[in-house]
């Protein structure tokens, strides 16, 4: 009997990578869509001058980290929609939607206000605070509508709607562009307002996905289910702030960790710093896929958990983990063999070039071991499991990857490269623990069920 539970199991895990897959796509362009309103900004803003870009730079690695943290406090409004939806309970994702909307606009509240006392680093960093001023204070008020639209996109997503999820972002992206160029360098009677209005348009762009994404819920039939009455309770809120924050903590490690490692870097010279970009943009691109699989585990797993099939936990983390394990290992050979092709195509500089090459040979290395962690995570948040990943990216990035980075640069021979050695192996250590600690979840699960269903059982009448 072995074999043939072994080749249904095997069956069980396929099955469910279409969808998986199908999830992803769109996702992983929805998760594309935020960073492109900052892209756009900087293109545009690239003519008013150096000190302009040098600006937006500051701007956006602060808001990279308020906007990490956020999502992450945000992402499990979405998993208890999709649990209950995968439940059926219409009733139950109306609750999450109309609490979390709240929730988000609280957090994103907070969130611009921390920004804004953040802006003394304006100072520190040399540059004029009055020109700073008026790209900080619009992209610090960006946070409240970002919030919010993450809820009605988490919505879309959880209901099998994931691509009018894209949409309305992308519509976001779209309006930036006119906007952005009308507010910077005026037309007609609408004067020139330079970074002012670059950080005005983006403000208003995302109001204005923000705004059909709510007209989308409230309108549409097939929304209707969706927006049932909930009663509304400032412990509810409370509730999934406190549930959410865990997870927030674990994305703003990362996402620190990342931007200290760029200040560790910058103590070796302009041209690690460069190199470090090189590979970083790169590695950013390559990371979209695991992000979006992240996302769409934590959607199923929340879903199959809700929809009480427990059978189906084990299937779904399997799948991706191999799905995510192959696409990343594609990545590292690719990153191998054209690393130093790239970094010639990017920049001119011989020393430039000779460290990005190293470094792309490291950062190949680590391709599986990232996607499996960033897997991992969203795994066990759909499971609801937040505290105890928190704690283990903190460990992994903040007293391992770090310190040993650090290490490694500054008391050994290996340089600027020991950065990223000390990221690899931090990434390492969460690739093993947090997969291991899924299926330990699922196990007991699996368990619970197999003992109410022999409970069941034995209660029947003879």
């Amino acid at each position: 009997m072995g074999p043939p539970a072994r080749k249904l199991h095997i069956v069980h895990v396929i099955s469910e990578l279409p969808s998986l897959i199908k999830l992803s796509v769109p996702l992983v362009l929805g998760l594309s869509a935020s960073s492109l309103i900052g892209i756009t900004d900087t293109i545009m803003l690239a003519p008013l001058g150096t000190e302009v870009l040098a600006i937006v730079a500051l701007v956006m690695a602060v808001h990279m980290l308020l906007t990490a943290m956020l999502y992450g406090v945000i992402s499990v409004a979405g998993v208890s929609m999709a649990s209950g939806f995968g439940a059926r309970d219409a009733r139950m994702v109306s609750s999450a939607v109309r609490h979390g909307m709240l929730m988000a606009l609280i957090s994103g509240a907070l969130a611009a206000v921390v920004m804004l006392a953040l802006m003394p680093i304006v100072r520190l960093m040399g540059l004029p605070e009055d020109q700073a001023l008026l790209y900080w204070v619009p992209m610090a008020l960006f946070m409240l509508p970002f919030s919010v639209f993450l809820v009605l996109k988490s919505l879309l997503d959880a209901t099998d709607r994931p691509w009018l999820a894209v949409g309305f972002a992308f519509l976001g992206v779209v309006i930036n562009v006119p906007l952005n160029y009308l507010l910077i360098y005026g037309f007609g009677p609408i004067p020139a307002l330079g970074i002012l209005g670059s950080g005005l348009a983006s403000v208003l762009a995302e109001t204005i996905a923000l705004a059909a994404a709510y007209f989308y819920w409230r309108r549409a039939l097939a929304m209707r289910r969706f927006r049932l009455r909930a009663v509304v309770s400032g412990k509810g809120i409370w509730q999934q702030f406190l549930q959410g924050l865990p997870l927030g903590i674990s994305y703003l490690a990362e996402a620190g960790a990342v931007a200290m490692a760029t200040f560790i870097l910058g103590w070796f010279g302009a041209g690690a710093l460069a190199a470090n970009q090189i590979v970083n943009s790169i590695g950013t691109t390559l990371y979209m896929l695991p992000l979006g699989m992240a996302t769409a585990v934590a959607i199923r797993i929340a879903q199959a958990d809700g929809s009480g099939q427990p059978e189906r936990l084990r299937p779904i983390g399997m799948a991706t983990f191999g799905f995510v394990a192959l696409w990343m290992l594609a990545a590292m050979i690719a990153l191998i063999f054209a690393g130093r092709s790239i970094a010639e195509a990017l920049s001119d500089d011989t020393p430039v070039i000779a460290l990005a090459s190293s470094m792309f040979i490291v950062v190949a290395l680590m391709q599986v071991v990232d996607g499996l962690q960033s897997t991992g995570l969203g795994a066990l948040r759909g499971l609801n499991d937040t505290k105890w990943p928190s704690a283990m990216s903190i460990v992994s990035y903040w007293l391992l990857a770090l310190p040993l980075g650090y290490f490694l640069a500054f008391h050994t021979s290996v340089g600027p490269l020991g950065v990223w050695i000390g990221f690899a192996t931090g990434l390492s250590l969460s690739a093993v623990v947090l997969p291991a600690r899924f299926f330990r979840l699922v196990r007991v699960r699996e368990s619970n069920s197999r003992d109410a269903a022999a409970t069941a059982g034995e209660e029947l009448p003879r």
